[in-house]
């Protein structure tokens, strides 16, 4: 089973100061140093402070965290010697999206000409993982059900409870900011992917979009690979959070793609009933109450997430990430699991937000291997 479901991933992490913890609008600097290490591997993001890693195709949880171990630890090193630091997380809990440099791209130049304010806030960092799929034919059968987990894992990457220097009392506002874009959140339910891919030509044959990536809804077939994208997380607080989540989309995609295999599947529900526990899990993460339509019941999101873990249990050992999702099951319980309680705990101390950001740098680095010399993957 596991060497077809493929893993890479996409971190988003955000440049600051490494003394103030302030977010610099370096992201031309580092790219300079960092394409002849990284190659198509670093890119910008809108925003100068942003700056986002990117692995290749990993065949196993294995050489995903070696890759991305690697990658994240000599970014690290690169933005020390300009004197910045790295933050992990979804937003950065002071400084304000108007004090941004925009980056000098063309295509970040259209995108805020045609959204105007709306890009221009767009300092929120998220992780996007990719699964491997047999073939683009059956995407959307899989994506109809695997959209049903997307609260799950929002709620168990909720990492930005702060914005421009206040609690906002949400665990993840990343997702509230983010909800803005057009084409974005929860996709509907299609018939087939034959369906997906003539709303993709009708988008484009007007002039709407220029290719499919311009959809950025929370999980999307990717235009260009045969993989499904996870788009709906928070960005991680440290290495391990991250292996945790994408080990998760891993095991979600094997246990649908198995069920699909077998003429079997998962409930497919309606967007706005995927909608309702998604604002729950951006408000009260780990903490929401679940609302399970199907079987017309609350509970605990921490008992529908143990659930969840029940449900591709059958192949976690396949796909050997035992460990990993042995992990997420400690988070679900610890009481301070998410990268969201973390920094609420931190800045309930002492009510002081710079120790939230002193947090956030600290477990960034958290846990990435002592040597990062240059490797090739």
């Amino acid at each position: 089973m596991a060497p077809q479901f493929t893993l890479g991933v996409e971190e988003e992490l955000q440049t600051v100061h490494k003394d103030t913890g302030q977010l610099v609008s370096h992201v031309h600097p580092i790219l300079e140093k960092g394409v002849p290490l990284f190659g198509e591997h670093i890119k910008p993001e809108m925003l100068q402070s942003m700056v986002e890693i990117i692995t290749g195709v990993c065949t196993d949880i294995a050489a995903l965290r070696a890759e991305l171990g690697y990658r994240r630890k000599a970014l690290a090193q690169l933005v020390d010697e300009e004197g910045l630091a790295l933050i992990s997380a979804g937003t950065h809990p002071i400084d304000h999206w108007r004090d941004q440099e925009r980056t000098q791209q063309s295509r970040y130049k259209d995108l805020e000409e045609e959204f105007q304010d709306v890009g221009r806030s767009i300092l929120i960092c998220g992780m996007h993982v990719h699964v491997g799929i047999e073939n683009h034919e059956i995407a959307i059968p899989l994506m109809n059900q695997l959209r049903t987990w997307l609260p799950h894992l929002l709620a168990l990457s909720s990492n930005s409870p702060f914005w421009v220097n206040r609690y906002t009392g949400i665990k993840s506002y990343r997702s509230i900011v983010w909800k803005r874009f057009p084409r974005s959140g929860v996709p509907a339910v299609f018939h087939s992917t034959l369906d997906y891919d003539s709303y993709v030509m009708d988008l484009v044959r007007t002039g709407c979009i220029d290719n499919a990536k311009r959809i950025w809804w929370d999980i999307r077939p990717h235009p260009f690979y045969s993989t499904i994208e996870f788009r709906i997380c928070d960005m991680p607080g440290s290495l391990e959070d991250t292996l945790m989540i994408a080990a998760l989309c891993q095991a979600l995609v094997a246990k649908v793609n198995w069920l699909h295999q077998h003429n079997l599947s998962h409930t497919v529900l309606p967007a706005h009933y995927i909608d309702e526990n998604k604002w729950r899990a951006a408000r009260y993460g780990l903490d929401a109450e679940y609302i399970d339509f199907v079987k017309g019941r609350h509970l605990p999101l921490r008992d529908e997430l143990h659930e969840m873990l029940d449900f591709v249990e059958d192949v976690v050992d396949d796909l050997g990430t035992r460990n990993e999702i042995t992990a997420l099951r400690k988070l679900i319980n610890a009481p301070h699991g998410t990268g969201a309680d973390r920094q609420i705990a931190a800045y309930s101390a002492r009510q002081n937000i710079q120790d939230v950001i002193h947090m956030l740098m600290q477990r960034t680095v958290q846990g990435l291997p002592v040597d990062a010399a240059v490797r090739t993957f």
